[in-house]
C-alpha cells in the first residue's frame, strides 16, 4: 500500500548507491513460523515467499473455493524511476464461516519478481470478487504487472464512505471495529530487495489480513441500511476508473507545483531542469527527487536566470556539467521559445447555470444531512457545476444511486 513522497534529500546515488535514502514502500519479509499481531487474531501465513510454481499450485488449491480474496500490492516508487509491482499479499478464507475465528483466514506473500508463471494466479483471481482498501492504485499495478482485470471488487473505503464514516484508513477502520491498533511500520522500505526482512513481511501482511473480516463488518451495515447496490455501482465504477489511462500533456509535464509563480527565462530554465533530471533518473534508474528535489529545481531555474550557477554536493561532476549545460541550452533560447504562461479558459457560468448548481448544492446537502454522508461523496462541488452547465454529463460523472439523490434521473 505504497504512496508517493517528495520530501527526502538526496545522497548521490550515482557514487554510492548503497547510500541512497529510502522511501516510500513498506516493510514486510518471508518467515517460517506463524507470528502473531496484538490484536485477537492469530496471523497464519505460507512459509515463505512463493516464488516458485509449485507454491504457486498450493496457493491455487486454497483459493479455488473461495468467492471472496482480500488482496494488497507493493511497488518500489521511491526507488526506481519506473515503479513495479514488487509484492502481492493475498488473504483467502481458511474454511470457516466466522471470520473473527482466528484461523479464519490464510495470508500469503507472492514474489512478482521471480521466474514464475503467475497468469493461472490472474485467472483464478479475475473469477473472483476481490477485496481491496481504496482500490484505485492497487488495480493500476495489478494491471501493469499482472495484465490483471478485476470485474468484481469490495473496496474497504467505498464502503466505508457509504456508511457515513469520515475516518476511513485502515488503521482507523481496524479500531473500530476490532478494537486494534496495528503497529506502525516504515513508509520507507525499498519492496524490490530479496530477500525481505521479517518486519517487511509482518508489516505487508498486516495490510491484507484483516480485509476479509473488515469487509463481512462493512456489508451487514450496508445490508442494515439498504446501501448494498450502491456499494456495487461505486465500485464497477472504480473498477473502469482504474482502467482508464492517466494521459497527461507531454509539453507540461515540467509544470511542478510552484511553476506557476517563474515566468519568461526562468520558465525555460525549468522546462530544460526538468528534462534534464528525467534524463538522469533514468539512466540510474531512480526516482527523480533522488536527483533533485522539485524545491531545488525550482531555485535552481531562478539562479540560473539571475546568473548565479547553484551547487549541489551530492552531484558528481558528471552530472553538474550536464545540469549546466542543460541550464545554458535554456539561457540561450529566443524569447519566442519561451514557455507561455498558462492561464485558466472558459467562460463565467450564466444566471441560469448558477441557479442550476445552486439547486443542485441544496439537493445534495440535504441529502447528505439525512443520510449522514460527506456531501462530497454523494459529489464534488466541482462536478455539480459541470453537471449544471451540462445536465448529459451526469451519467458519466455519477453513478446511479448518486444521480437519484439528486433528483437526476435518466430520462
Amino acid at each position: 500500500m505504497s504512496s508517493k513522497n517528495d520530501e527526502i534529500r538526496m545522497t548521490n546515488d550515482e557514487e554510492s548507491p548503497n547510500a541512497q535514502m529510502t522511501k516510500k514502500g513498506l516493510e514486510r519479509a518471508h518467515s517460517h513460523s506463524d507470528f502473531v499481531i496484538p490484536s485477537g487474531f492469530v496471523i497464519r501465513h505460507s512459509s515463505n515467499l512463493i516464488a516458485a510454481d509449485a507454491q504457486l499450485a498450493e496457493l491455487l488449491e486454497k483459493i479455488e473455493p473461495a468467492g471472496r480474496v482480500a488482496i494488497d500490492t507493493e511497488a518500489d516508487s521511491l526507488h526506481s524511476y519506473r515503479e513495479k509491482l514488487c509484492l502481492l499479499q493475498i488473504s483467502v478464507p481458511a474454511g470457516v464461516t466466522d471470520l473473527g475465528n482466528s484461523d479464519a483466514v490464510r495470508d500469503y506473500l507472492v514474489d512478482p519478481l521471480a521466474d514464475v508463471d503467475l497468469a493461472p494466479l490472474r485467472r483464478r483471481l479475475e473469477a473472483r470478487e476481490i477485496v481491496l482498501h481504496s482500490a484505485d492504485y492497487d488495480l493500476r499495478m495489478l494491471r501493469r504487472g499482472l495484465n490483471f482485470v478485476a470485474h468484481r471488487i469490495f473496496d474497504t473505503v467505498i464502503a466505508a464512505r457509504l456508511l457515513g464514516i469520515r475516518e476511513f484508513s485502515l488503521a482507523a477502520l481496524l479500531k473500530r471495529y476490532f478494537g486494534l491498533e496495528l503497529p506502525k511500520g516504515s513508509q520507507k522500505a525499498n519492496w524490490a530487495q530479496r530477500p525481505l526482512s521479517r518486519r517487511m513481511a509482518e508489516y505487508a501482511i498486516n495490510d491484507v489480513h484483516y480485509l476479509l473480516p473488515l469487509a463481512e463488518k462493512l456489508e451487514a451495515e450496508l445490508d442494515r441500511l439498504q446501501r448494498r447496490d450502491w456499494l456495487r455501482q461505486s465500485c464497477q465504477r472504480a473498477i473502469e476508473q482504474a482502467a482508464t489511462a492517466r494521459v497527461r500533456d507531454q509539453d507540461e509535464l515540467w509544470r511542478i507545483r510552484g511553476a506557476g509563480s517563474i515566468r519568461g527565462r526562468a520558465a525555460a530554465v525549468l522546462r530544460a531542469l526538468w528534462q534534464w533530471r528525467e534524463r538522469e533518473a533514468e539512466m540510474v534508474d531512480r526516482p527523480p527527487f533522488h536527483i533533485l528535489q522539485n524545491e531545488d529545481l525550482l531555485n535552481a531555474a531562478v539562479s540560473f536566470a539571475s546568473g548565479r550557477v547553484p551547487h549541489y554536493k551530492h552531484f558528481s561532476s558528471r552530472r553538474r556539467q550536464a545540469f549546466c549545460e542543460a541550464a545554458q541550452s535554456a539561457l540561450e533560447l529566443p524569447e519566442s521559445e519561451w514557455p507561455v504562461s498558462l492561464r485558466r479558459v472558459g467562460t463565467r457560468p450564466n444566471a441560469e447555470t448558477m441557479l442550476r448548481a445552486e439547486e443542485l448544492w441544496r439537493r445534495r446537502d440535504k441529502s447528505a444531512e439525512e443520510l449522514g454522508l460527506e456531501p462530497s461523496f454523494i459529489a464534488p462541488r466541482s462536478t455539480l457545476e459541470a453537471i449544471a452547465a451540462e445536465r448529459a454529463r451526469a451519467a458519466a460523472l455519477l453513478v446511479s444511486w448518486q444521480r437519484e439523490l439528486l433528483g437526476l434521473r435518466q430520462s
